[in-house]
């Protein structure tokens, strides 16, 4: 299948094509369940992907790329959530199928804007041609299903250059300028110009080998004692807020909040920042999920809280993603609110013309994840920073290898404040074997995640061939003809 012209970076032989894809699907179970908006989750699917890249030359590489199917986050629809999974699933086998015969050369950063802007969408919709209205895939479920591709691709071309992956992101690997991809916004003509500026012009210059971690305090977790039913595991992992706080020597908590109940959200926000205040936590944030649809909402809780507990107002970093999603559908004016706190996009932000939206309408921030693509999250990155934007990386509560470049993504991302990692709250046990390779990524001390033992290793640093794991046989495999 021919869809575009190849294209070709500089030199010529650094320049890959996809050769073989193989699909795996690793059943996770939670210990405790995950409230997500309207939701309650107890399970994950993570689809992993191995990808070999070829180049002109014939020399060949393998990479690794990661990714749970997150049905909730993705696609808050009236059908079931085992329909909405198994399309999910469904969509991924067939990107897997498709990839082997997308004819496009070059850096994985070209290859994968390429697929993106010329084949994901058209398969989108021949998918969603075959199914009800109602159980049609998102967009950001089909960014999902793609993601751990991408993430593969770009880990083996630094594996066939024997780099790390961020060090191919500059002038020297690409053939485009961030030119080629990115628009600035209309109010900064002659004052913003992509010309000449890669993505590496964007990291930070020394990206650190330790970040601030943020915990997840879900909408079902307990706060004290008297919140327990009995039902929670006894597996040697905390369970009260508190426990988690000291055994972590946590500094950064993020709490999921409603957004269509007023009295609980407050409530909610006050209990919590009540803990910090005495376990000497400095900084929270509050996610909505979607929820809220009048910006009077937030701005009621923003002010209550600085005048009746105004040291959780100061601490309250920033709030993420109140609105609905789609912005096309929902163009909010949202400059109430980032007058009040500094308002990030997540859901909103699929990619750069999305964050060029939302600032437009008023958000500040950008929530960067690599499970809507390695490739769409450094062009949102380059935009939102050469807009003054500031940058978070969420996670997906990733587990297993997906955690490696969330980390490397924050790392170079230069955020407000570290990262957020929680899949040690809801599944370590499934990723003890990345962990005998790398705690310091799955063990959150300190308040803190260490990444050092990525350091100078090829493409992501995985070190897949030290990590004790067996997969499952994958559900495809595709060769290029």
């Amino acid at each position: 299948m021919s869809y575009i012209p190849a294209i070709m970076s500089q030199p010529a032989d650094r320049a890959i094509r996809i050769d073989e894809v193989a699909l795996h699907l690793l059943p996770v179970e939670m210990r405790v369940p995950l409230k997500f908006g309207t939701q309650v989750v107890t399970a994950a699917t993570c689809a992993r992907a191995r990808v070999r890249v070829v180049d002109a030359a014939g020399r060949t590489a393998t990479g690794w790329g990661e990714t749970p199917l997150s049905v909730a986050w993705v696609w808050p629809a009236p059908i079931g959530y085992e329909d909405r999974l198994a399309a999910m699933q469904d969509f991924t086998a067939r990107i897997a199928a498709d990839l082997p015969g997308f004819d496009a050369s070059g850096h994985p950063l070209e290859v994968g804007h390429a697929y993106i802007e010329h084949r994901l969408e058209s398969l989108r919709r021949d998918f969603n041609a075959t199914r009800p209205a109602e159980a049609a895939l998102p967009h950001l479920a089909a960014l999902v299903s793609y993601s751990l591709f991408d993430i593969a691709t770009h880990d083996a071309y630094g594996r066939l250059h024997g780099v790390p992956t961020y060090q191919t992101y500059g002038r020297d690997w690409l053939r485009h300028d961030l030119s080629h991809y990115l628009e600035p916004a209309d109010d900064t003509a002659g004052r913003i110009s992509f010309a000449g500026k890669f993505p590496a012009d964007f990291f930070d210059p020394a990206p650190p080998a330790t970040l601030p971690v943020w915990h997840l305090v879900g909408g079902l977790d307990p706060l004290s004692p008297e919140d327990l039913t009995g039902s929670e595991p006894d597996d040697g992992y905390p369970v009260l807020l508190r426990d988690w706080i000291r055994r972590d020597g946590l500094d950064c908590l993020k709490i999921k909040l409603r957004g269509n109940d007023r009295d609980w959200d407050y409530d909610r926000l006050l209990a919590i920042g009540r803990i910090a205040e005495e376990e000497g936590v400095t900084w929270l944030t509050a996610d909505f999920n979607c929820t809220v649809t009048d910006p009077a909402y937030v701005e009621s809780i923003l002010d209550q809280l600085k005048t009746d507990a105004p040291r959780t107002y100061q601490r309250t970093l920033y709030v993420e993603q109140p609105f609905p999603y789609d912005l096309e559908a929902h163009r909010i004016d949202v400059h109430s609110v980032s007058a009040r706190k500094p308002l990030f996009m997540d859901e909103s932000a699929h990619d750069w013309r999305f964050v060029r939206m939302g600032r437009a309408l008023g958000w500040t921030g950008v929530a960067l994840k690599t499970c809507k693509t390695q490739t769409g999250a450094l062009l949102s990155l380059c935009w939102a920073k050469a807009h003054g934007m500031t940058l978070m990386v969420q996670d997906l509560t990733n587990p297993m290898l997906a955690q490696i470049p969330h980390f490397l993504l924050a790392a170079h991302a230069g955020t407000i404040m570290g990262v957020e990692s929680n899949a040690m709250q809801f599944y370590p046990d499934a990723s003890l074997p990345e962990a005998a390779v790398h705690p310091g990524l799955y063990t959150r001390r300190g308040g803190g995640l260490d990444g050092s033992t990525l350091l100078g290793q090829p493409g992501f640093g995985y070190r897949e061939d030290q990590i004790v794991r067996d997969l499952p046989a994958p559900v495809a495999v595709h060769t290029r003809a």
